[in-house]
């Protein structure tokens, strides 16, 4: 790690500007257009990410239309940006953020905030990264905000400013107070070609000779950092793959239990918890043991009445006679 921090920046500055030239955007872009415009500058040389940026305006009606094209589509149109789908996936993200911010993409209002209220709606943006940011704050809103991208980190990393810990972080300590606002975008336009230059074609004698005039032990450092990122890289591809194993065969054994024919055993089980979990109210209470009925007595005949001698000669004559 360099000691002093300021005097490596000051030199790093000085050799970029033997061998770059700083490119700045157009003038008339909107603050929507630079954010987009750095999804896809990330990483990416300035004249790849023009053709691309240009793509996207001729092949798709408007900003909304590009919102709910798919990513793999979105990443057909970006020959030669480096992790097209990645740089897909922060335009699309980072459109429907703002789409959902407000139902339009108008973000001019950002200008006319205070910078740290700006800074903090655009920390709000889903899908933008810490380059995009800077590079919106720098670009669209006038702040002092070196944008700082992973090709970046590596370089500052090689050239001993920063250490271990800061790179994996993404910081670059002090970088603005090394810097003056008025060199601020001229600064972040050279080292993000050189950055570029780098992700496109790490083997470059180009790249390496401009390393060497910074810091002589720049090898050593580029290639350890690498050698890490890379196994890193294969951990978490591990772990991942360990992950999706596990939940498809917890999936699977989930659906093998569902399939599973109920037997009449478990049934009776299930009904008598079933009948357990009923209330006491509503469980029916057992009828009492009805007693035999007695068997009815048959009503007594009522006794004849006996006619007398008169009254049975006039029944019988009354019988006897025929009618007309």
């Amino acid at each position: 790690m360099t000691t002093n921090r300021s005097t490596a920046i000051a030199k790093l500055y000085k050799v970029l500007k033997k061998h770059y030239k700083p490119i700045a955007p157009p003038a008339e872009r909107t603050a929507l257009e630079h954010l987009l415009y750095s999804c896809l500058l990330e990483n990416a040389r300035h004249e790849v990410a023009d053709e691309a940026f240009a793509k996207l305006k001729e092949l798709y009606f408007d900003w909304n239309e590009i919102r709910v094209t798919t990513v793999t589509e979105l990443a057909e149109g970006m020959g030669g940006i480096p992790d097209a789908s990645s740089a897909a996936q922060r335009v699309k993200k980072s459109l429907q953020s703002v789409f959902e911010g407000g139902y339009s993409f108008d973000m001019e209002g950002l200008k006319k905030q205070n910078l740290g209220k700006a800074e903090k709606d655009l920390e709000k943006i889903s899908g933008s990264s810490a380059f995009v940011r800077s590079y919106v704050t720098q670009q669209a809103l006038g702040g002092h905000s070196i944008p700082i991208s992973k090709g970046a980190i590596d370089i500052l990393h090689a050239v001993g400013i920063i250490s271990d810990n800061e790179a994996d972080k993404g910081q670059v300590p002090g970088l603005e107070r090394a810097i003056p606002k008025n060199k601020g975008v001229e600064f972040g336009s050279l080292l993000q070609q050189l950055a570029a230059d780098l992700v496109a074609s790490p083997g470059s004698s180009k790249v390496k000779s401009i390393l060497a005039e910074i810091d002589s032990d720049f090898k050593d450092r580029l290639a350890a950092r690498q050698a890490r990122l890379e196994a890193q890289a294969v951990a978490d591809a591990a772990a991942a793959k360990v992950a999706r194993d596990k939940a498809r065969a917890e999936a699977k054994a989930a659906a093998a239990e569902a399939k599973k024919p109920v037997g009449r055993s478990s049934a009776k089980d299930k009904k008598a918890e079933k009948s357990a979990a009923r209330p006491a109210e509503m469980k029916p209470t057992p009828k009492a043991k009805e007693q035999p009925k007695e068997k009815e007595k048959p009503a007594a005949t009522p006794p004849k009445k006996h006619l007398s001698e008169p009254a049975r000669a006039t029944a019988k004559g009354l019988a006897k006679k025929k009618p007309r």
